[in-house]
């Protein structure tokens, strides 16, 4: 009697439904002049990882290639993609098994990288980084190899230098602002979170380098 009192009593914290995303079901429209091909890995390049004591190998890439360049994803076997229009205008990408937890975790991983490869190659992909303090600013340069440099001038005795890595461009239509584009999204996030490093935003006096549309929220400090 008592332990069946207690199983009715126990209350749980959320009644909201459990919502899985389905975005890896969603088709991907591909842009005007950009095309993709589906290619096989030699076994002794191919990529693994594991998960839950089970090893899965990216044994094929899809190669999307555009105006701005042409961008590779691996995928692993249990992912497969087709043409429900059967032409070239979308990719539909499907898993073996929906139902099953790692499948189902990658599904929309890889639809997205797909995704962004083909804006990537077709519109390209760009960050802003906005640099908020007095004197913080940003200089292109050239250096001895010919290869464009971003200098940052934030407040440090010395001048940190960051090579732009290749595929990428960087602009500034202001000191205090930089513009990186390129077709590689990962990427190009990748180097304005370096930037980003050098100076991270402070929440008392708001300044730093501030990548998008990345905000902090002020403090008070505390006077003795």
């Amino acid at each position: 009697m008592m332990a069946s009192v207690w199983r009715t009593s126990v209350r749980k914290f959320s009644t909201s439904r459990f919502c899985l995303s389905n975005i890896g079901r969603k088709p991907i429209k591909v842009s005007d002049g950009v095309s993709y091909s589906i290619e096989s890995i030699p076994i002794e390049f191919c990529k693994s990882f594991r998960k839950k004591n089970k090893r899965f190998v990216l044994d094929r890439q899809v190669v999307v290639k555009g105006p701005l360049g042409a961008l590779r994803t691996e995928i692993p076997k249990f992912i497969h993609i087709h043409n429900p229009q059967g032409d070239n205008s979308q990719i539909s990408v499907k898993v073996e098994r929906p139902n099953n937890k790692t499948q189902r975790s990658l599904w929309g991983t890889i639809r997205s990288s797909i995704h962004n490869a083909i804006i990537g190659t077709s519109e390209g992909h760009l960050s802003i980084v906005k640099f908020v303090g007095t004197g913080y600013r940003a200089i292109i340069e050239k250096n001895e190899k010919g290869e464009d440099v971003v200098a940052l001038k934030i407040g440090f005795p010395y001048t940190p230098k960051l090579v732009v890595p290749p595929g990428l461009k960087v602009s500034s239509p202001n000191p205090a602002r930089l513009v990186i584009e390129g077709c590689d999204k990962q990427q190009v996030k990748l180097f304005a979170s370096l930037i980003r490093e050098h100076k991270k935003p402070e929440p008392y006096k708001g300044k730093g380098i501030f990548v998008d549309g990345e905000t902090v929220v002020l403090k008070e400090r505390n006077i003795k």
